[in-house]
C-alpha cells in the first residue's frame, strides 16, 4: 500500500538527519564524493561547507564547472533513469557535511511528499537558470567581468540572507578554470580589483559590496588586461621636431 503524503512534511528536518536510505557523512577538503564516469546511484545535499564540480575532457584537460554552497543538491543526474553515469566529479573545497540520499529513497520521497517535490523542482529550475546565465556570461562577457561574477557567486550575493563577504579559500588556478582564462590574468584582475577597492585578500578573499554595484551598473573601468596601458616613451629630438612640423 502506498504511503500517504504528510500535510506537514518537515523538509529541513529530513535534510538534516539520517534515516532510511539517507546518510550524513563528513568530508575533509579535497576529498571526492563521486567521480566522473561512476554509477549515479544517489543524490547529495550539501549541509555545510563548499564543494566543486569538475569535468575532464577526452584530451585530459580538467575544468571546474561550478562551485557548490550550503543548501545545494548535486548528483541529481541519478534521477534521470537506470544505468546513468556521473557527468562530473564532485570534490570538497573545504570541510563539508553532506547528506547522501539513495536513488530509491529519493524517488520515494519525491513521489509521496509533494511538498518536497515542489522544493526539489524549484531548486532544479533555479539551477537551470543559473546554468543559462553562466553560458551567457561565458559567451558575451570579458574574462575580467566573469571573474567578478564568480567572486560574487562564491560570496552568495543574490541568495536570501546576508552574503558571506569572506569566501572560502580558493586558488587562482581554480578561479582561472571557472572563468575560462589563465592564472596570470586572474592574478592581474585580482590585483586590479584590490586597487579599486572591490576586494581585500591575504589568506582569504573579502568581497566588498562595491564589486556588486560595479557589475550591476556596468561600471567596470575600461582599462584592463585586454587593453593594457601603453607607456609613452620619452620623445626623441627627431620626434619633437616632427610633431612641431605637423602642427
Amino acid at each position: 500500500m502506498a504511503r500517504v503524503a504528510s500535510k506537514t512534511f518537515d523538509i529541513a528536518g529530513y535534510l538534516a538527519t539520517n534515516g532510511p536510505g539517507r546518510t550524513i557523512t563528513q568530508h575533509a577538503a579535497n576529498q571526492t564524493f563521486f567521480c566522473q564516469g561512476g554509477d549515479a546511484d544517489a543524490v547529495f545535499y550539501l549541509q555545510a561547507g563548499r564543494a566543486k564540480l569538475t569535468v575532464v575532457s577526452k584530451a585530459g584537460k580538467e575544468a571546474t564547472v561550478t562551485l557548490l554552497a550550503m543548501g545545494d543538491f548535486f548528483g541529481e543526474e541519478a534521477m534521470a533513469g537506470d544505468g546513468v553515469r556521473r557527468t562530473s566529479t564532485a570534490t570538497a573545497v573545504s570541510e563539508c557535511s553532506v547528506l547522501r540520499i539513495s536513488k530509491a529513497q529519493m524517488l520515494e520521497v519525491l513521489h509521496v511528499e509533494h511538498t518536497f517535490s515542489d522544493f526539489f523542482m524549484k531548486f532544479i529550475l533555479l539551477r537551470g537558470i543559473r546554468t543559462h546565465a553562466d553560458l551567457v556570461d561565458q559567451l558575451f562577457n570579458s574574462s575580467e567581468r566573469r571573474l567578478a561574477r564568480t567572486l560574487l557567486l562564491m560570496a552568495d550575493f543574490g541568495r536570501p540572507g546576508s552574503p558571506h563577504v569572506l569566501i572560502p579559500k580558493v586558488s587562482q588556478e581554480t578561479l582561472a578554470e571557472m572563468v575560462g582564462t589563465t592564472r596570470s590574468r586572474v592574478s592581474f584582475f585580482m590585483n586590479r580589483f584590490r586597487k579599486l577597492g572591490y576586494i581585500e585578500y591575504k589568506s582569504r578573499i573579502r568581497i566588498h559590496k562595491s564589486l556588486l554595484n560595479m557589475v550591476l551598473k556596468d561600471e567596470l573601468p575600461e582599462e584592463n588586461a585586454s587593453r593594457p596601458a601603453l607607456l609613452d616613451p620619452p620623445p626623441s629630438a627627431a620626434r619633437v621636431a616632427k610633431r612641431a612640423w605637423l602642427l
